[in-house]
């Protein structure tokens, strides 16, 4: 009796939407829409300031976050519509048992007893959260099976790829803001070069009186280069780039693209390209979405793979920190290899045979995967945290969790004032220069005359293959004429 009139109780509390007060409704819905309004119009005014600006860069940046933003309703909608015919598709219960985040209790009466909570947690979770009712929630106990996927973990889900893009697109905004903070000494380089004068006779030195040079060259030899790799593993945390460094690259930069004017403002360029960067940066590509598939697919207790996964981007930026110096290095070293005296300053050679595999977009591939994993160590960290606790089993070791939010936030620290400043320069000294090169006017008229350009050549193609018609036709019309 009291089993009986716990279920009808347990039962009443379930009240849906048609027997829901309307007063309650229209409260509810109300909220929600003045806030996604004044979201809304937050970021159309943001974008408006933007433009007004001319920052046309930084709004395409947030064009792409707001697609970033649509994707994830849409996400979320397939997610709730799909809800009943996720509920009907059925499996053994003995399929549940394999590839848990967290173990079974032992065999026995309490692993029978725990099977049987978890059967009935499965469908007690459609009967809460589905509003259709009975028909759903008996379809896979009619035939002795449970849901391949509960309500209650659809739920969570959602939850979680909301909280990973949203921790994604934050997070690489305060690392964009903190790498550009850290250029701020390059400004100040850019001016005073700006009021050099450079028309006086310039004094022929040897090529070790150059500070430049000589830090970064010690010599030939095995030892010196592993030393030089050495100290530009170090040397990316701190002072990661000196005004010597800056002046060289600057120059080189000049003497290979700009040629003409030696009055370039680099520091303008570097800035306008970082910022195109970002716009990649901020979103979340395909095969970052196939990397979370397969970091969810991993989440097996004992394996402790996302322990290692932590390990994966600290190391892989210490590694593009380190190549991004050794580039620097190795520009020097070319320098002292091929000059005894120089007349001037130091000019390096860019090349594309510096990076790896000739590429210098590599490393913004790279740094895109490296903040893409650490927000998803930071987001699934707190999404566990709130959603099961710092003692749940799928929390895994606390001092593994520890060690990989630690990791995480150290990451992107060194991120932000070492290896993005490096990128946004040393990745100029390839044999090409970015459209960023131009302003934003300039681009945009260059674009608008190619388009021109293509259109025009079109209509002449046009024209011409039409005349050749008309005349294949009066010769062929002569022809018959003749003929006959």
């Amino acid at each position: 009796m009291a089993g009986g009139g716990g279920a009808e109780a347990g039962a009443a509390t379930e009240i849906t939407l048609e027997y829901t007060p309307t007063w309650i409704v229209a409260s509810v819905c109300s909220v929600i829409v003045v806030i996604s309004l004044l979201f809304e119009r937050m970021l159309h005014r943001l974008g408006k300031r933007l433009l007004r600006r001319c920052r046309k860069t930084q709004y395409e940046a947030l064009l792409k976050i707001q697609k970033e933003l649509m994707l994830l309703g849409f996400i979320s909608l397939m997610l709730g519509v799909f809800q009943s015919p996720t509920q009907k598709i059925c499996v053994k219960e003995s399929v549940m048992h394999h590839l848990l985040p967290c173990p079974l209790p032992s065999s026995g009466h309490a692993g029978a007893k725990y099977s049987a909570a978890m059967f009935t947690g499965v469908l007690g979770g459609a009967r809460r959260l589905l509003s259709g009712g009975g028909a759903v929630d008996d379809y896979c106990l009619r035939k002795g099976k449970v849901p391949i996927l509960s309500l209650e973990a659809l739920h969570q889900l959602d939850i979680f790829i909301f909280n990973l893009a949203v921790t994604h697109v934050v997070l690489s905004l305060l690392t964009f803001v903190v790498g550009v903070a850290q250029t701020k000494n390059w400004r100040r380089w850019e001016e005073k070069l700006q009021q050099n004068d450079d028309c006086g006779h310039q004094m022929i030195k040897n090529v070790q009186e150059f500070k430049f040079v000589r830090d970064h060259f010690k010599g030939h030899g095995i030892y010196w280069k592993i030393f030089g790799w050495m100290r530009s593993f170090f040397k990316q945390f701190y002072g990661s780039v000196t005004e010597e460094d800056y002046t060289a690259m600057r120059l080189g930069f000049i003497a290979k693209h700009c040629r003409g004017n030696p009055k370039f403002n680099f520091y303008n360029y570097m800035i306008r390209a970082f910022e195109a960067d970002y716009k990649k940066v901020v979103g979340i590509s395909w095969y970052l979405w196939a990397l979370l598939m397969v970091f969810l697919l991993l989440n097996v207790h004992g394996w402790y793979v996302y322990t290692w996964l932590s390990l994966a981007p600290f190391i892989l930026l210490l590694a593009v920190g380190c190549k991004m110096e050794h580039v620097i290095t190795e520009l020097a070293v070319e320098v002292a290899q091929k000059h005894t005296a120089i007349e001037g300053d130091v000019v390096v050679a860019p090349s594309d045979d510096f990076f790896w595999f000739h590429r210098p977009k590599v490393v913004l591939y790279l740094i895109h995967f490296i903040l893409f994993q650490i927000a998803f160590e930071i987001a699934f960290f707190f999404w566990l945290l709130a959603a099961y606790g710092y003692k749940s089993c799928i929390m895994g070791k606390h001092a593994h969790a520890i060690a990989r939010l630690v990791l995480s936030v150290a990451s992107r620290i060194i991120c932000g004032y070492s290896t993005l400043p490096l990128y946004v320069i040393v990745s100029h000294m390839g044999s090409s220069f970015k459209k960023a090169i131009f302003d934003d006017n300039i681009s945009e008229d260059l674009v608008n005359w190619a388009q021109s350009a293509r259109r025009r050549k079109g209509e002449n193609k046009t024209n011409a293959d039409v005349a050749t018609s008309s005349t294949d036709e009066r010769h062929g019309g002569a022809v018959q004429m003749t003929s006959a």
